[in-house]
């Protein structure tokens, strides 16, 4: 007995470890999904391989989610890596970048971030297949050699000293201390491009040529609120305009579509239904529901009504002038035809067959007389 519980507990301590390792194995090599130039995506588009290529080889990388992040890591022995994203479009993020200590790499920048952080610079133009040889003096590129760059914008400048490699596709120059390179394309970065030609080694030496990096690629649109806006203040300016428009649009659908109403037209119903089958409906209905108060008080209206104008009475007559008029034609007392007209509701189905009996003798009595 001891064997067998000793035997099982090995059976379960070796199936809790399998279970543990397939489980960080699922975790640790699971992609990681991300944007273009993502430093914690795994997908093609992502750089997490670069980043775990510079920290293998010493590099400290921060990697920055927004300008706050940046702004409190920057130093002055630190590399500013900014990568060009569809969400480095605010002017005032560029500001504040612009201002922070270090020298910088820009990858790819668009024409805000080109325009405020490197404004010596001219836009060239753009190559579909850039890299090739380096054809320049720059280290980083000459260790690096041939690399396959793929589209990539070119740089020229006239009034700095401007060293360019790969057909004007990377460029470096000094702007007081802080030394600025520009790099046109941001694929070789890539997880899916870094094994191509020489883009690792180029790669390495351009993000690595600090023992300390910031990486910068904005994953989101960063805004600024004061606690005071409201929604409607999120919204461009074109958009009050289209909801404008389409108000006044559908306005005048409403005109052109609209009819105005006439006259009631009397119509034959499609069906002709027999009065006996209503009635039989509505009793069966009644008596499924128990109304027999709304049972009696439809026979009793239908009676009145019937009865008012053979007594020479109006509709609105009042109850003891009407049980007077019946109890006279009847030859019953006035109290009897007015607890028949006028009654409580019956308390049974009987009750309600009698009543109505009572009120079809009233009926024939009066019509008779």
């Amino acid at each position: 007995m001891r064997g067998r519980l000793r035997t099982t507990r090995w059976v379960l301590l070796a199936f809790v470890v399998i279970v543990a390792v397939a489980v960080a194995t699922v975790y640790l090599t699971a992609p990681r999904p991300g944007g273009r130039l993502d430093p914690a995506s795994t997908s093609p588009a992502g750089t997490h391989a670069l980043i775990s290529l510079l920290r293998d080889h010493g590099v400290e990388v921060v990697t920055a989610a927004d300008a706050d992040e940046v702004a409190r890591a920057a130093r002055p022995d630190t590399l500013l890596v900014i990568a060009q994203t569809m969400y480095l479009t605010s002017g005032k993020t560029v500001d504040r970048l612009a201002g922070l200590p270090g020298d910088l790499l820009l990858v790819e920048p668009a024409g805000l971030a080109r325009e405020k952080l490197a404004p010596q610079l001219t836009l060239g133009k753009p190559t579909e297949f850039g890299g090739g040889e380096p054809n320049c003096e720059l280290p980083a590129a000459i260790r690096a050699g041939v690399t396959q760059l793929g589209p990539v914008n070119t740089y020229t400048a006239d009034d700095v000293a401007l060293t360019s490699c790969y057909d004007g596709a990377l460029v470096r120059y000094h702007d007081g201390n802080r030394t600025v390179t520009v790099v046109g394309a941001g694929d070789f970065l890539t997880n899916s491009h870094l094994l191509k030609e020489g883009n690792a080694a180029l790669a390495m030496n351009l993000a690595g040529a600090a023992p300390r990096v910031i990486w910068y690629a904005p994953q989101y649109f960063e805004t600024s609120s004061t606690g005071d806006r409201k929604l409607a203040d999120l919204l461009p300016r074109q958009v009050h305009w289209i909801v404008l428009q389409l108000c006044l649009v559908v306005a005048l659908l409403a005109l052109a579509q609209g009819r105005r109403l006439g006259p009631l037209v009397a119509e034959s119903l499609p069906v002709v239904v027999r009065a006996s089958e209503t009635v039989e409906g509505r009793g069966r209905l009644y008596r499924s529901r128990r109304a027999r108060d709304r049972a009696a008080d439809a026979l009793r209206s239908a009676a009145l009504g019937r009865l008012a104008p053979r007594l020479g009475l109006t509709a609105g007559a009042a109850p003891q002038a009407v049980a007077a008029a019946v109890a006279a034609r009847c030859g019953v007392t006035a109290n009897t035809a007015g607890h028949v007209l006028f009654g409580p509701p019956p308390a049974s189905d009987t009750e309600l067959v009698h009543l109505a009996h009572q009120l079809d003798d009233m009926e024939r009595q009066v019509a008779q007389s």
